[in-house]
């Protein structure tokens, strides 16, 4: 992925993280004392990355995640290779990025193949489309275009030969037939 577009990814992405343990604590603690005192504790579900392989397809099938990442240093790959194709079915813009570690460290674990982004606040929005923009830009509608490139094109020695023989064959046949 592009270096700017990488970069404004990752600060949207740090903006939705979940919560690490000690502030789930904290969290926790708070709400606990408020219902102690009596006091009615609202509890709305925070907007966080996605992550873990299962629940990301999941959303994916379920149209519900905006955007996919991927790492590129999946072991095995068999693991998100089908990844894209899935995204790509569902019209849902994908991309992949440099090191699952790095991922990781936007959900507070040492790595993560995927991640998903579902819903994003309202003051994030202009920036977020940007990165989708910039995203299907570079993922999603070059498919076509690289799918078109795949094997280049360029036969091996043995098959140059076999093709170079039958155009000579042809060409002797035709010779033959017009005199």
């Amino acid at each position: 992925m592009i270096a700017p577009a990488a970069t404004s990814l990752f600060k949207i992405l740090l903006k939705y993280r979940p919560e690490d343990k000690a502030e789930k604590k904290d969290m926790l603690l708070k709400r606990a004392q408020a219902e102690s005192e009596g006091k009615i504790v609202e509890t709305k579900k925070p907007i966080n990355v996605k992550y873990g392989l299962n629940h990301v397809t999941y959303l994916i099938e379920q149209n519900k995640a905006q955007l996919v990442v991927i790492a590129h240093d999946v072991d095995p790959i068999e693991l998100v290779v089908w990844l894209p194709a899935l995204c790509r079915k569902m019209e849902i813009p994908y991309c992949i990025v440099k090191g699952k570690a790095r991922l990781g460290t936007v959900v507070h674990k040492k790595t993560a193949a995927v991640l998903c982004l579902t819903t994003v606040k309202n003051e994030d929005k202009m920036e977020f489309s940007r990165v989708l923009e910039a995203i299907k830009a570079n993922f999603n509608d070059k498919y076509e275009e690289y799918r078109k490139k795949w094997g280049g094109g360029i036969m091996g020695s043995k098959s140059q030969a076999k093709t170079k023989a039958k155009e000579r064959l042809i060409a002797k046949e035709a010779a033959q037939r017009t005199t």
